[in-house]
């Protein structure tokens, strides 16, 4: 949920959370549609990369190039074949920047869903929140600190090799893309590394998550309106390095571009952990048994008609289709009632709407929150039995009220 510019950037966990973890923290899950091109796996975590990065990468490949015409005008077009490679070992940096985020989540027990390069970096998806703030943030300050040290290494590199060389440049590039990494990913505002240390340390003076999250939410917003009316400015002066400050229309225009994007996906990286804390704070008022509704048993060839005068008498909302032993066997669809008119209802027998119990239909009463939703997800129905420990039918529990209640969790404002 949450972009990170020019680096890797932890995203916080989704609401699609899904089962439980093993003990070394490395679950295998199917690969999810959307993520890009699959490269491999890595720590047992997919890695993948989008289709913007393809863009980016011939973006820098040409900028690069243009860069290289002046340093080592000599190469002529190879040059370009020597700037696609310093792309793809930036994006690796980037890649290094990422699998610290993830090798630290899997070391505290936290599922990481996948990583993904992309168009301004790259993001790891950690599917569950830190427990405590000292994990959180050393768990954000990983990836900037191994980006540091990827510039340190570059630079100890430089210094080996002759200045004015290909590899020369190249180390150059490398240590100062990685330095920049590094330096804007400790920026104190979410989504970034440094906006989630902020958090960390809030959540440790307050004692609540939901405060450092709102702090650091609002420091991003405000870091987003920054970038977007300073980084302009500060191309404009030559602060960034055109001393000159002779800018023409076409790289005025670009650098605006840049900073409108780079602004937006602060800005809405932000508002998403923002609706994202939200969510986790009323999450555990999303009961099982709260949610459930009243049902009866009716037998199979039970008429319509009669079964819904008993569960109007009785003051239920739902029906349960049992064996003759009271073994319940399905359950009759809300949506498959409302489609019979009601003069056929007392010639139409409620097995020919019900749908057949499996076990992933099952669920214990005493569930609730994110442990909930995973169970839902796990076997999607529009139905679901809700069973007391003892084994005895509680009720009927409806997909429908389940979003409703999601829905009026997410619109309540945060303590």
């Amino acid at each position: 949920m949450n972009q990170d510019d020019e680096s890797g950037e932890t995203t916080r966990p989704q609401s699609d959370t899904a089962g439980a973890t093993p003990k070394n923290g490395k679950r295998q899950r199917p690969d999810e549609p959307g993520g890009g091109i699959l490269m491999g796996r890595l720590f047992g975590v997919p890695v993948y990369v989008a289709p913007s990065w393809f863009l980016v990468a011939a973006l820098i490949t040409w900028v690069f190039g243009d860069q290289l015409d002046r340093v080592l005008p000599e190469l002529g077009t190879l040059r370009y074949l020597v700037s696609l490679f310093f792309a793809v070992a930036f994006y690796a940096s980037v890649l290094v920047h990422e699998l610290a985020h993830t090798v630290v989540a899997l070391r505290f027990g936290l599922p990481v869903r996948r990583i993904q390069l992309q168009f301004f970096g790259g993001v790891s998806e950690i599917e569950k929140e830190s427990e405590t703030p000292g994990r959180e943030f050393v768990l954000a300050f990983v990836g900037p600190l191994l980006s540091l040290i990827l510039a340190g290494v570059f630079y100890a590199g430089m210094l080996a090799v002759e200045a004015g060389t290909v590899p020369g440049v190249l180390l150059a590039g490398l240590m100062i893309s990685n330095l920049i990494v590094a330096v804007f990913n400790l920026l104190p505002g979410l989504p970034l590394d440094g906006g989630r240390m902020l958090r960390a340390v809030v959540w440790k003076i307050t004692g609540k998550p939901m405060s450092g999250t709102v702090a650091a939410a609002w420091v991003g917003r405000a870091l987003a309106v920054a970038v977007l009316i300073g980084l302009p400015l500060l191309t404009h002066t030559g602060a960034l390095g055109n001393a000159s400050g002779e800018i023409g229309g076409v790289e005025t225009v670009t650098d605006a571009l840049l900073a409108a994007i780079l602004a937006a996906i602060i800005w809405t990286g932000a508002g998403n952990s923002l609706r994202m804390a939200r969510l986790r704070e009323h999450l555990p008022d999303l009961r099982a048994r709260t949610l459930t509704r009243r049902a009866v048993p009716v037998e199979s060839d039970t008429p319509l008609s009669e079964a819904l005068r008993r569960a109007n008498e009785a003051g239920a909302r739902a029906l349960v289709v049992v064996d003759g032993h009271g073994e319940p066997t399905g359950l009759v669809r809300e949506t498959a009632i409302a489609g019979i008119p009601e003069h056929r209802r007392p010639w139409v027998a409620v097995s020919g709407l019900a749908q057949d119990l499996t076990d992933g239909m099952r669920i214990p009463s005493e569930l609730a929150g994110e442990a909930l939703l995973d169970r839902l997800r796990a076997s999607p129905a529009t139905e679901y039995l809700v069973i007391e420990e003892t084994g005895e039918i509680y009720g009927v529990l409806s997909t429908a009220d389940v979003e409703r209640a999601f829905v009026a969790a997410m619109a309540r404002p945060g303590s």
